[in-house]
């Protein structure tokens, strides 16, 4: 079955409210669980929290036409919240507002729920949180999830059906919302086969459903693939943290620069014209299909159309990012640190 046939059976599953049902016999299942016990007992590092990252960006733009500061939310897992480096400034928080903020020429109050370990599950209280001061509601939020669901076998329609709600929930708020679909899990360097080919299908295939998902709840998403280009398969050294598992600080900067051109579009920030570009294989197409092309090339942008079942695919132009991501007032903030109490 191709992948835009399951993305569409499992988006449909979630619609009417179903589990959805195993993509995997088994046989197959039972291994991949076996080598997934392997994976965490080599993978190391994940009692360390992410730095903090909160605060505002872009001070040189405080005064200018006096104009009050974006709000930007950072909503889902370890992969949001910046686990596996160790300065605020090296987070995908801190990357995408400083981002935002040189783009927009405006301050950009960043604002994190993203919880390490977080499954789909717990984006109903994560949005909750965000939304808990009616008149301090982001103007958009980057949801990353779905590497949780994965690895702990929560039903894929359930993990889409559950994005939906959050997504839609924060779009009824007034609030944009871009979100960085499940990332490819065969490109873990502690993963080997069997598993590592399991893995990629199994987190391309959820990709593809979230991203149905989404689009239908009025949001626009990112596909983080392998995990947003493929320098991770090229230089696992240099793009993966010490865990062998989250990004290094190389590898978060490489997905906030695939983010952050939709991050800006879903604002109106983004100078670039928004019909599709044939000469860099962009295209309408119908949402399913896209969909799953996305989730097999990272750093895709998928976003709805007023074509009902269509979809506009682009490969948005990246810009490096600014050089300076510390928060406002950071200097003068205690040192995170972690659960062990070591200073980060």
């Amino acid at each position: 079955m191709s992948r835009a046939r399951v993305a569409r059976r499992i988006a449909a599953a979630a619609a009417y409210g179903g589990g959805g049902a195993g993509l995997l016999g088994g046989a197959a299942l039972g291994l991949l669980l076996t080598e997934v016990a392997l994976a965490r007992r080599v993978v190391g590092g994940h009692n360390e929290s992410p730095p903090h990252a909160d605060g505002r960006y872009g001070s040189a733009f405080v005064h200018q036409l006096g104009r009050e500061p974006l709000l930007l939310g950072l909503l889902g897992d370890s992969t949001a919240a910046g686990q596996g480096v160790h300065r605020p400034r090296q987070t995908p928080g801190a990357l995408l507002a400083s981002g935002l903020a040189a783009v927009a020429e405006r301050p950009v109050e960043l604002r994190t729920v993203a919880l390490s370990g977080a499954q789909s599950y717990d984006l109903e209280r994560q949005v909750t949180q965000m939304l808990a001061v009616p008149d301090h509601v982001p103007d958009v939020c980057v949801i990353m999830i779905g590497a949780n669901d994965v690895t702990h076998r929560v039903p894929y329609a359930r993990s889409v059906r559950l994005l939906s709600e959050a997504v839609r929930r924060l779009r009824d708020a007034g609030c944009e919302v871009v979100v960085g679909t499940c990332p490819d899990l065969g490109t873990i360097e502690p993963v080997y086969q069997p598993l590592r080919w399991l893995a990629r299908r199994l987190s391309r295939q959820l990709a593809a459903a979230q991203t149905i998902g989404v689009l239908e709840a009025g949001g626009r998403t990112v596909s983080l693939g392998d995990l947003l280009g493929p320098e991770f398969a090229a230089n696992p050294r240099e793009l993966f943290g010490p865990d062998n598992y989250h990004p290094s600080a190389e590898g978060y900067a490489t997905a906030a620069m695939a983010v952050l051109p939709t991050l800006c579009a879903a604002l109106g920030l983004w100078p670039e014209d928004e019909r599709p570009d044939a000469a860099r294989r962009e295209g309408i197409l119908p949402v399913a299909r896209a969909a799953a092309e996305a989730a097999a090339e990272g750093g895709t942008e998928v976003t709805a159309t007023a074509r009902g079942r269509w979809a506009l695919l682009k490969h948005r132009k990246r810009r490096r990012l600014p050089e300076h991501t510390e928060p406002d007032g950071a200097a003068e903030r205690r040192p995170a640190r972690s659960r062990s109490g070591r200073t980060l």
